[in-house]
């Protein structure tokens, strides 16, 4: 029996020659795990990459959200009239001077009696008045005056001081101040009165009501 003869065999088996039987280690399980995790990751990433891709070409999902459906509007609402006022016709105004200028009341009566105006008392200011008014006039009435005559008359000369007292009756006091020179032209007039009485724009749409299909 040769010394190459594995014990036990008792002869029958012989290793012979030159060649061995190669013994094939065994794969390790580990190993077949981690390849199997690796696809998997790789998988992961490419559909990533393939969606951000989409993302980029399309905007991304609020871009084309928003592209496609627009958010609706509220109805707008109709322009509010403006509030009527009173015609110069309607008007009653008592002229006074609280300058050191003699005539200028009866002069600013004159020029409002022709642009329609109803005109009352003309003279020199009361004392509370007389070379206190620093400005162009103070307007003085009722306090139903104030979105009505006072409105009109400050088209007439801007700038006024407007006042309002307890009186009862309808009338308005024109007192005219230090820095009283003339009154707007009535091309002037007409303009400031004509944005007083016309509609105010409806606010324009900030939205759309449309849907692109």
């Amino acid at each position: 029996m040769s010394m190459l003869t594995p014990p036990g065999m008792g002869g029958k088996y012989r290793i012979t020659g030159e060649t061995y039987p190669r013994m094939r280690r065994p794969r390790h399980r580990r190993r077949i795990v981690l390849a199997g995790v690796s696809a998997v990751v790789a998988l992961g990433l490419a559909g990533w990459g393939t969606l951000q891709l989409i993302d980029v070409f399309t905007g991304g999902d609020k871009s084309a959200s928003a592209a496609g459906h627009q958010r609706d509007c509220p109805t707008p609402k109709p322009a509010a009239p403006a509030k009527a006022l009173p015609k110069p016709a309607g008007i009653k105004v008592n002229v006074y001077n609280a300058t050191t200028r003699s005539g200028l009341a009866k002069a600013a009566a004159d020029e409002l009696k022709k642009r329609g105006f109803t005109v009352g008392e003309v003279g020199n200011a009361p004392e509370a008045y007389d070379k206190k008014v620093p400005g162009p006039g103070v307007l003085l009435g009722a306090p139903t005056a104030a979105d009505g005559s006072f409105t009109v008359l400050g088209t007439q000369l801007p700038g006024t001081v407007r006042k309002t007292d307890n009186r009862k009756t309808a009338e308005v006091d024109l007192i005219l101040g230090a820095k009283f020179k003339a009154f707007s032209t009535p091309a002037e007039a007409t303009a400031a009165m004509t944005a007083l009485t016309k509609p105010s724009p409806a606010p324009s749409a900030s939205c759309s009501t449309t849907k692109s299909g």
